[in-house]
């Protein structure tokens, strides 16, 4: 079995070349062959490469700058989805497409289900919500699976960013009022891997999904996990949203029901905090 992935070096695109079961063939295309910025490419690679199954591991994830640059962000990650997803109802093969929190306004304190209102707060958020109307709008069997907090041992993200920051400071003041779950890139490729292979099998499981770490905690609990697991000392000192201001506005609520992706694929969520300590390992930073 063949899966054309789209994205090559991201953490999630990176993990999924790294964790291909026995008999599936990864093809991972960066921007050199299919630019997502001119959203035709991406149906010209699919129709080219003739894959089983796509999986979209890209997007434009720049959340501040996306508010200044929203065309590009939503040809990105509104318009090129679409054509994907075109490309795959006329080839007949399923698409997986990873979505975001970002779709909803992050009120309230219940976790979000895959079937309640999007209200994106910002530019990035609307774009990955065209994204998502797009790929249903284009009648492909597909799966938009909305994820949070994604950290791997790949590129820039939070973990690294923490313990950069904790051996250069003696205190860390980190945003506490906003709560969901980190998701380690390896447990979400595994995810899409095994939802592109069902959906082959079982093209009615077609719908939207919700895939990401747990237990819930906030950015400040995650950075103390952090700094615990990998035996650094440093404070942690928790602040509100209002005194971390930026461009784009963050959800605080980014809490998200799995429950239908388990039932559905028999997918349950990670224990990040495991994901955290392999992440640790493999870049060398575990506690001694």
């Amino acid at each position: 079995m063949k899966i054309l992935v789209f994205g090559k070096t991201g953490q999630l695109a990176t993990e999924l070349g790294r964790r291909a079961r026995d008999g599936v063939d990864i093809v991972r295309a960066g921007r050199d062959r299919a630019d997502l910025g001119v959203p035709d490419s991406c149906a010209v690679l699919i129709r080219a490469t003739a894959p089983d199954a796509v999986i979209n591991a890209a997007a434009y994830t720049a959340v501040d700058r996306a508010e200044r640059d929203e065309t590009l962000a939503t040809t990105i990650n509104g318009t090129a989805p679409g054509a994907m997803a075109a490309a795959c109802a006329a080839c007949g093969i399923p698409l997986v497409h990873v979505s975001t929190d970002y779709v909803f306004d992050g009120s309230g304190t219940v976790p979000w289900k895959p079937d309640d209102a999007p209200a994106p707060l910002g530019a990035y958020g609307r774009s990955k919500l065209q994204g998502e109307e797009a790929v249903r709008a284009a009648g492909a069997t597909h799966a938009i699976l909305r994820t949070s907090w994604v950290v791997s041992a790949h590129g820039a993200n939070f973990v690294k960013t923490m313990l950069r920051l904790a051996r250069e400071r003696d205190v860390l003041r980190v945003v506490a009022d906003q709560v969901g779950a980190p998701t380690p890139a390896t447990a979400l490729a595994d995810a899409c891997l095994g939802i592109a292979l069902a959906l082959r099998a079982s093209p009615e499981k077609s719908g939207t999904y919700h895939f990401s770490g747990a237990p819930e905690t906030s950015w400040a609990g995650f950075a103390r996990a952090i700094l615990d697991a990998a035996g650094i000392v440093c404070t942690v000192e928790d602040i509100p949203t209002a005194e971390y201001p930026t461009p784009a506005r963050r959800p605080l609520n980014s809490r998200l029901d799995c429950r239908a992706t388990a039932a559905t694929f028999g997918i349950e969520q990670p224990d990040w905090r495991a994901g955290l300590n392999d992440i640790l390992e493999e870049i060398g930073e575990v506690s001694r």
